[in-house]
């Protein structure tokens, strides 16, 4: 009885799971450089729980650049379970990382070449498109490094905390990071791709129409909903190297905690809207 029982239950379970995944939506996410790291892991571990939910393309800011490049790594190698054992592993790294006396300027950039390979991130037949930004330390103008220009270097400048630390040479420039994700466009897409962007907190974000306008009578081409998962008890993850020990507990608590506002998020079922309105062209973080 109960064998048969579970089969059916079992069965109830991935008939469900399969109708869901009928209805999936590509999302394109942004993680912005004021989330704290864990708060950012728990969002992704929990999303990637999702049948509904299909990563098409990530860009990041700040220490995000990071787990940005962990994840698309994971997901290359191995599909979503790839992901999140690459996601944690990385974070058990940067806990015992910290009890050593390893020089903090080279700390990240060992962690991440032991986190992944960057040619297989930078394969063009990845299904996953990662961007990174930086800032140039001279100019203040924000890069956007992607597929034949990411690096291990173009990722550690993204997550390189400016003034606190010295910044990243590249191709003869200087960089570091505090990109600003508000200066990315609004997506637009024949499929509307829906944009979800994982802050430390609530964001005023506005963007041109994409056509250039920013009235709704003129706006040719209707924008991408886009969308915000913060974190209602804010901390900022700029300095999180500069610690003297990051205590893997406390991660995993922030970590439950990204895990418990996607849930939230998930259960509105924002996914479900087909478009924003013309009307929206111009549109914010909600």
């Amino acid at each position: 009885m109960h064998v048969q029982s579970g089969t059916r239950t079992q069965q109830a379970i991935f008939a469900e799971a399969n109708s869901r995944a009928e209805h999936r939506r590509p999302v394109d996410i942004v993680l912005a450089s004021d989330a704290h790291g864990a708060f950012i892991w728990g969002v992704l571990d929990r999303m990637l729980d999702e049948p509904s939910f299909t990563l098409s393309a990530i860009t990041a800011s700040g220490f995000g650049a990071v787990e940005a490049a962990v994840l698309a790594y994971g997901l290359a190698l191995g599909g979503r379970r790839g992901a999140r054992m690459a996601l944690t592993n990385f974070w058990r790294r940067v806990s015992h990382a910290s009890m050593s006396d390893i020089d903090r300027g080279n700390l990240l950039r060992s962690i991440l070449e032991q986190s992944i390979d960057i040619e297989q991130i930078r394969d063009r037949s990845s299904a996953v498109k990662l961007s990174v930004l930086a800032a140039n330390a001279l100019t203040d103008a924000v890069k956007i490094f992607t597929s034949d220009q990411l690096s291990i270097e173009a990722i550690v400048a993204a997550a390189t905390v400016p003034f606190l630390s010295a910044p990243v040479e590249i191709d003869g420039d200087l960089y570091w990071g505090d990109g600003d994700v508000a200066e990315l466009p609004v997506a637009p897409s024949a499929e509307t791709r829906h944009r979800l962007v994982i802050a430390g907190k609530p964001l005023l974000f506005m963007a041109p129409c994409p056509n250039g306008n920013g009235t709704a009578e003129r706006c040719a081409i209707k924008c991408a909903p886009v969308h915000t998962i913060f974190d209602n008890q804010h901390r900022t993850g700029a300095t999180l190297l500069l610690r003297p020990w990051i205590d893997w507990g406390e991660l995993t608590d922030i970590r439950d905690r990204g895990r418990r506002r996607a849930e939230e998020w998930l259960a509105a079922d924002l996914l479900g809207i087909d478009e924003a309105p013309a009307i929206h062209c111009q549109n914010q973080y909600f």
